[in-house]
């Protein structure tokens, strides 16, 4: 078997192991792709490992896979997840999805990190399918991020999207970058909230959310 032949099928069957695992490579291309993965094969380099033992043979090419996944929010919009999953609706109460899972990349480390976001919004005659709340927070959480941001364009695109009289947004993260390395501060969690309308200048409004919001932490 030739060399190349062989990198072929190496190539092959690490990318099979990828999309078995939901890593979807195409977004960065062919030629993005190998350049990231000289990159990360000069990495292991430069921190001491021998990027040619077995075990990290295939690092390159898995890591650049699983950037291109992790990364993927930068080809996603609000416009094409919701749809025409937009409804007319005289529903006046609020509406509020919960416990919705996080999982972001800090920007400053690129270190994980992951938790859990409730959203929140009262319709002003419309509504949203409510699968498509997670899919607007996978849109911002699938890019480099800080929660703070995240928490606010989430807010914000689902106030684009049905110009609700109110919505809340409230994001609790538990960082890597803070429990691995740094303070080491293993059940440090990071808590941000975005409120807009009605979440923001009723009190009353403002403390229903709130409760609904944290008391899905009671006894975590």
């Amino acid at each position: 078997m030739s060399n190349t032949t062989a990198v072929d099928r190496t190539a092959a069957i690490a990318l099979a192991e990828m999309r078995e695992f939901g890593e979807e490579p195409s977004r960065i291309g062919d030629a993005r792709c190998a350049e990231l993965q000289e990159l990360v094969h000069r990495q292991l380099e430069l921190i001491g490992e021998d990027p040619l033992r077995e075990g990290l043979v295939k690092t390159p090419l898995r890591v650049s896979r699983s950037m291109a996944w992790l990364t993927r929010g930068y080809d996603m919009n609000v416009a094409d997840v919701v749809g025409d999953a937009v409804f007319e609706e005289s529903h006046e109460s609020m509406v509020m999805v919960r416990d919705i899972e996080v999982y972001s990349m800090c920007e400053h480390h690129m270190l994980p990190f992951f938790g859990r976001a409730h959203i929140a919004y009262i319709p002003n005659g419309k509504i949203v399918g409510l699968s498509k709340l997670p899919r607007i927070v996978e849109v911002f959480a699938r890019r480099l991020q800080v929660q703070e941001r995240l928490t606010e364009q989430v807010a914000a695109a689902v106030e684009d999207v049905l110009n609700p009289i109110g919505v809340g947004v409230v994001v609790e993260a538990w960082h890597l970058c803070m429990m691995m390395r740094g303070v080491q501060k293993q059940n440090s969690r990071t808590v941000t909230s975005s409120l807009k309308g009605a979440f923001r200048d009723d009190a009353r409004t403002r403390d229903e959310f709130l409760r609904l919001a944290y008391s899905s932490t009671a006894g975590a």
